[in-house]
Formats: C-alpha cells, sequence, structure tokens
C-alpha cells in the first residue's frame, strides 16, 4: 500500500512537472477587441416625458433601420508591464439618432502598469484632453466564475466604478499583464472581457496574437491634446455641461471612463 501512494505521488508531481513545462505565457502581443453597444436600450433611457413627443417616433424609426448593436473594434499592444488602448475608427459611421457619447470611442491610452500612471488623449467633442494621472484604482471582487475568451481560461472579478457604474471583467493569468481595454486595469492577469451590464455596453477580446519583444516598437504615449490631469478634466466637463440638464450626467459618465 505503501509503494503504490509513493507511486501514485510520482504520478502526480510527473503530470505537475508536464503541465509547467507546456503552459504558456504571453508577456508581449496584441489584442483585438469589440466594443458591442445595445443601442436600442440606450436610446430607450433617453425617452422621457419632457421628450418623448419626438424621441418616441425617433426610436421606434431606428428600430426598424438600424442594428441593435453598434460594433466598435480597438487593440491593445503590450510589452511587460505597459500596454497601449487604441480604437480603430469604423470604415463607415453608423447613421442614427440620439448616438450617445457611450457609443463611442474617444481614448487613447497609455499605462505604466509598472509606476501605476497613465497617458490618455481624449476626444471631447471639438477638443482633444491629455489625460496624465494615476491608474484609477479599482477595488476588485474576485468570484467562482470561470469563461474562455478567445481561447484562455479567464476568471470572473466584481467591481464598482465612479461611485455608479457596475463592472464585470474577465481576466486570465495566462497573460501576467495587469492591463485590459480602456483604463480597466488591476486584476492579476490581461482583462479579455469587461460588461457594464446597466451601461448596455461589453468590450470582449476576439483575437490574441504573441509577438516577440524584438518584433515590437517599443510602445510610446500620445502626445496630442490639452494637459490636464484627472480632476481638472472633471472639472472642466461640469463647467462645460452644467445647462445639459438629464443629459449632463451620462455625458460626463462617458467621457469619465
Amino acid at each position: 500500500m505503501k509503494q503504490i501512494s509513493i507511486l501514485f505521488l510520482i504520478f502526480l508531481t510527473a503530470c505537475g512537472t508536464m503541465y509547467a513545462q507546456n503552459a504558456h505565457f504571453s508577456f508581449n502581443g496584441v489584442i483585438e477587441y469589440q466594443k458591442s453597444v445595445n443601442m436600442f436600450a440606450l436610446m430607450k433611457k433617453n425617452i422621457n416625458k419632457d421628450n418623448e413627443s419626438y424621441m418616441r417616433p425617433a426610436y421606434e424609426s431606428y428600430i426598424k433601420n438600424q442594428p441593435q448593436f453598434k460594433v466598435l473594434n480597438s487593440t491593445l499592444s503590450f510589452q511587460g508591464d505597459k500596454t497601449l488602448f487604441t480604437p480603430i475608427e469604423p470604415e463607415t459611421p453608423m447613421n442614427g439618432f440620439g448616438i450617445s457619447v457611450m457609443a463611442e470611442q474617444n481614448n487613447t491610452i497609455y499605462t505604466d502598469l509598472g509606476t501605476n500612471t497613465s497617458v490618455a488623449q481624449k476626444k471631447v467633442y471639438e477638443e482633444t484632453f491629455l489625460l496624465k494621472d494615476s491608474t484609477r484604482r479599482i477595488n476588485w471582487k474576485m468570484t467562482s466564475e470561470t469563461r474562455d475568451i478567445a481561447g484562455y481560461h479567464c476568471r470572473r472579478a466584481n467591481a464598482l466604478i465612479m461611485d455608479s457604474i457596475y463592472v464585470v471583467a474577465f481576466y486570465t493569468d495566462e497573460i501576467p499583464v495587469s492591463g485590459g481595454p480602456e483604463s480597466f486595469t488591476g486584476l492579476p492577469g490581461m482583462i479579455l472581457g469587461v460588461a457594464l451590464p446597466h451601461e448596455n455596453i461589453t468590450w470582449f477580446a476576439t483575437k490574441v496574437t504573441d509577438m516577440l519583444a524584438t518584433n515590437q516598437k517599443p510602445l510610446v504615449a500620445p502626445t496630442k491634446g490639452k494637459p490636464i490631469d484627472r480632476k481638472g478634466l472633471t472639472k472642466t466637463l461640469q463647467s462645460a455641461l452644467k445647462d445639459w440638464g438629464d443629459y449632463a450626467q451620462a455625458a460626463l459618465k462617458a467621457f469619465s471612463l
């Protein structure tokens, strides 16, 4: 019996060694993401008793002639502890009435995870800001839920950001880089999926391409825009949107992501 136990332990050790030898971890590469926005739900939220007379017919016309989901593409290049999130401009702009800022991609973001700092080029209507600040601190709560995304085994984590936005993220420790799309970071592995359920928006990786560090150009932070920090941007936006009524909060939320 003792010999059987010893042989079993040797077998388990061998299996663990083989797994470790075959395990693949990515430190350099490019991730392709798709942002999906439920336009029907987003537009319906904008209808209220004050605008129903013209927004309701516009909404009904929209759902008859436009697709429910607006899909936008982006990439995240990563090299060790540095990442660069870059939106890809759509070839044909989506037509429609009442397109929300939430349904756009306005940020190019360089993140240095080693120093917990980021440089974000933000397009805010006709103006461009260059936001330099620390990375957003997110209090993630791990769960036991898992799913596969783009061929990677991912684990779920939940969080609340900006006091009111509920976030669901899926990360993989097979890419041991604490980055993610947009400004979502801070998990023990790359974030391959993000959902904002109450905002009707998701980002999910569709493809991960490994690259040797020698085959990648060094990542460079954006440089165009009016220099500002997160606190200054919030103050500027609040001042610019003070007469926007109910739309102000939604716009402020979208530009602050």
